[in-house]
């Protein structure tokens, strides 16, 4: 499917589908809606009243060749193009048509930016055409082959299609780490993920990878990732991806779980919560597709991808809860629940990064089920102990339509993580905040003068219901848009 934008007038485009937009509340005696009314043969508004269509977000009326979506206020366009576009796409999924083409929304009002509209209509036109379909025929085949974006001024046109392929760049990392989630824990051990850092350092000179086995591992006293490692029969691997431009204004390690497959080890999970535990290295998957469209971007900024990879397993093996381990710092964890492992992995792979002396250290981490319970499933938590850094995540997640929310590292808690016989206790004493309590633990792990954020995508990062229009079930790929807007601003 090709998205291209170009100078014209929509409705004398010759296409199987032209598409418009009309604001709620918008004057339908203007030029532009009379024209419309010629084009429906005058069933324009009569067609409008009878279906109730009032020009609100993702509303619309179907007229043959004629498509005309509510925009919903003029005012929020900006928060529904997303939205809109992946219901165009929506309605579009199953027609016999070949050809479409679809207003640059916005294009009247005096903070429009092609460039960015061009971006999120695409984006969304991109992320609802997802297909994982390596183990099953898809329903229909997608015949949609050319999608044009019209703007009535060439200098919008040009800027829109710029847009265009930066959406291209960016959903191709998305789509990188939707396929890595999708894929059933069966194949994809330690070593896929492996296999695919080492695919994406092919895709520029820029990008650099060094894959340690366990024996390596072990050389760097990492016991608290090989604890959890030690109950599975596939090898783990810590993976190290290095992008590094030219002349870097400043350093960037990302950190991401990776937990191929979580059982929960000797605390065992009940079935029913296993069945979507393929979704557990959700955050390497991020990490991955970014480095991807790092590749296609590369923006001015030094970036470290640290992915302690492992399955989550239980064997004769496998760590016991009264274990104790010494992480690579050297603080000691009293491991009370195998099923608490991710903060596990992510403590020496933190530790691990900050020898890599980034101005930023940020982790993403399917990490807590509190989390989902707090917030729901379509928002995650960011906690770190620097202020702007936190704000400068969650301004770039608003851009990129993926929705944070702060919260705190209450310095309290801390002594419900605080163990009898070790330093730390690797779950709190306390059933509650256990989102906080996490994330207080990860903090036990980065230097004090390091800035650093954990970002908990327990929710957002596997849909089992749609998202949104333009994000189906299965894995998501959240964290790939933000962290790469974020860069950008650096």
């Amino acid at each position: 499917m090709n998205i291209t934008a170009k100078k014209g007038d929509i409705l004398t485009q010759d296409v199987d589908i032209r598409i418009v937009g009309i604001y709620e509340g918008e004057n339908w005696e203007n030029d532009f809606i009379l024209r419309l009314g010629e084009e429906t043969g005058g069933k324009l508004k009569v067609n409008a009243k009878k279906k109730e269509f009032e020009g609100k977000a993702g509303q619309m009326l179907n007229f043959s060749d004629l498509l005309i979506v509510g925009l919903g206020k003029q005012t929020n366009l900006s928060a529904s193009l997303r939205e809109v576009s992946g219901s165009i796409y929506g309605f579009l999924q199953g027609l016999p048509v070949t050809s479409v083409a679809i207003e640059l929304f916005g294009e009247d009002d005096v903070k429009f930016d092609a460039k960015i509209t061009g971006q999120k209509i695409a984006e969304a036109l991109l992320l609802a055409s997802y297909q994982f379909d390596t183990y099953k025929k898809p329903k229909q085949k997608n015949i949609l082959e050319e999608i044009y974006l019209i703007a009535e001024d060439g200098r919008d046109a040009n800027k829109a299609q710029k847009g265009i392929e930066k959406a291209e760049m960016l959903i191709d990392g998305v789509t990188v780490a939707r396929d890595l989630v999708n894929t059933p824990a069966q194949d994809m051990k330690p070593t896929r993920l492996a296999q695919t850092a080492e695919k994406i350092a092919k895709m520029s000179p820029n990008i650099k990878v060094r894959v340690y086995n366990r024996e390596q591992i072990e050389k760097k006293k990492m016991n608290a990732y090989l604890a959890v490692a030690q109950g599975a029969d596939s090898e783990p691997r810590l993976i190290h991806l290095t992008y590094k431009p030219e002349k870097a204004k400043k350093i960037v390690a990302v950190v991401g779980k990776g937990v191929t497959f979580d059982s929960g080890g000797l605390s065992i999970k009940p079935a029913q919560y296993m069945e979507t535990m393929k979704c557990d290295m959700a955050g390497s998957a991020a990490v991955l597709g970014l480095f991807a469209a790092l590749a296609r971007t590369n923006p001015n900024i030094e970036v470290h991808g640290i992915i302690a990879a492992t399955e989550n397993m239980p064997s004769g093996k496998a760590i016991r809860p009264g274990d104790i381990v010494r992480a690579a710092n050297d603080k000691t964890i009293e491991i009370l629940n195998t099923d608490a492992e991710g903060r596990l992995t992510l403590a020496d792979a933190l530790v691990y990064a900050q020898k890599q002396k980034p101005d930023y250290v940020v982790d993403l981490a399917t990490l807590t089920g509190a989390c989902v319970v707090a917030l729901g499933e379509e928002i995650s938590a960011v906690m770190g102990n620097d202020s702007d850094l936190s704000k400068s995540l969650m301004a770039a997640a608003e851009k990129s339509d993926e929705q944070m929310w702060e919260m705190p590292l209450y310095g309290k808690y801390a002594k419900l993580i605080e163990s009898d016989i070790a330093d730390l206790r690797n779950i709190s004493s306390s059933r509650y905040g256990g989102t906080l309590t996490a994330g207080l633990f990860l903090k036990e792990f980065i230097n004090e003068d390091q800035k650093w954020a954990h970002i908990d995508i327990a929710g957002p990062a596997f849909a089992e219901k749609p998202m949104a229009s333009y994000l189906g079930k299965g894995g998501t790929g959240f964290g790939v848009r933000t962290l790469l807007g974020w860069i950008e601003t650096l």
